[in-house]
């Protein structure tokens, strides 16, 4: 049975969410994540590489030989990493220039081979893309707090450079909570990115145990047994 569009964008979102659940994607996910502005960056482009990847991959899904889908699907995928980091050349380049090599590493980002595998070449294109956006858009949730937890400890501030994002009235988004030279730089640093993953992690789970403890209400009647009258 086919799943319905709402479990599709939860599935993306929470129950399956490509970087609390599955830990796909852990490379950019913990290397770019020093601050909101290049998390935010990053997930943007992880987005419409899900959503262009898993349409095509859908619309091509039956002309395509089971023995080369994966190179096929490899080849979708790297066109339109090429095409988005062609357009953040030209119209931001400063970010382009902060993500670097991230940017065309988004091809091996197993998050969006597997999406293509597994859902996008089972599904219509509409599905496909809907899955693609809910994922990419869970995937850039978890960079974007990541980011923003490491980026207020390490550094006392939030959206920091948001003008490589946002053109130059970023300079007005940019909020200062404390003094950079009181931060921890440990936040900033790979062990940081590492304690801040678990950190949400933990929280998911706690949250998950908590859903799925549902306490019986204390006025509900408890259940008898029938008994048969003869």
């Amino acid at each position: 049975m086919n799943s319905t569009y709402l479990d599709i964008i939860r599935e993306g979102l929470w129950t399956n969410n490509p970087g609390l659940v599955q830990l796909l994607g852990l490379c950019p996910l913990l290397a770019i994540s020093g601050t909101v502005v290049n998390a935010l960056g990053l997930g943007i482009a992880t987005i419409v590489t899900l959503v262009v990847s898993n349409s095509l991959v859908s619309l091509l899904r039956e002309h395509v030989r089971p023995e080369i889908r994966i190179p096929v699907y490899v080849l979708i995928i790297a066109s339109a990493v090429t095409a988005i980091e062609l357009v953040m050349n030209a119209w931001f380049h400063g970010l382009f220039l902060v993500l670097g090599i991230f940017i065309p590493l988004i091809v091996t980002n197993c998050a969006i081979i597997g999406r293509a595998e597994a859902f996008a070449s089972r599904n219509s294109v509409p599905r496909a893309a809907l899955d693609g956006l809910a994922m990419g858009v869970g995937f850039t949730g978890v960079l974007v707090a990541i980011g923003a937890l490491r980026e207020v400890i390490g550094q006392g501030s939030l959206l920091d450079n948001a003008h490589l994002l946002f053109g130059e009235w970023g300079h007005e988004l940019r909020i200062e909570i404390f003094p950079q030279e009181h931060g921890f730089l440990l936040a900033l640093l790979p062990p940081g990115a590492f304690l801040a993953m678990g950190l949400l992690i933990a929280v998911k789970n706690l949250i998950d145990a908590r859903l799925e403890a549902k306490p019986i209400p204390s006025g509900a009647p408890e259940s008898q047994p029938a008994t048969s009258h003869t």
